[in-house]
Parts: structure tokens; sequence; C-alpha cells
């Protein structure tokens, strides 16, 4: 666990959690096959760690876990001109 949740979740993300669940109707987005129980019960950050609607997913457990950290799968940048 991140020294961010050592003291547990704010008010704030549980209520943007609880809007994304809400708006997906508790169904999963990211639905991989062989993995995916269909019933989301978190909130998948996307794109980087923002908190924005645009950036978060409704997502079961099971593939939650195993898309892992959308930072982690992000190439580094590739310079386009060498100076």
């Amino acid at each position: 666990m991140s020294k961010a949740w050592a003291k547990g979740s704010t008010r704030a993300w549980r209520k943007r959690r609880a809007l994304v669940l809400a708006e997906a109707g508790h169904r999963c987005q990211l639905r991989i096959p062989g993995v995916c129980t269909t019933i989301a019960t978190e909130a998948h950050h996307v794109h980087g760690k923002s908190n924005d609607d645009a950036t978060l997913a409704a997502a079961c457990s099971p593939c939650n876990k195993a898309v892992g950290d959308p930072a982690r799968h992000n190439p580094p940048a590739d310079p386009k001109t060498r100076w």
C-alpha cells in the first residue's frame, strides 16, 4: 500500500468512486476475458492518477488487479528531433 492510502481513502474519493460505479450501473467496463466477474466494485484509473471522470472506469476487482497501474504500461517518450 502506498503512503497516500496509509490513512484510508478520502471522502471525496469515495464519492467520486460511487458516482463512477453508479454511472456504469455497477458493471465492469474493462471486461478482461477469463478474469471478469462483471460486478464493478472499484474505480480504475485509465490514464495515470487523475481523478477526472474521463480518466476513471468502473471495474471488477479481478480486472482492476489484472490491468494494474496504467503508468507502468506507458512507454517513455521518444524524442522526434535530435539537436
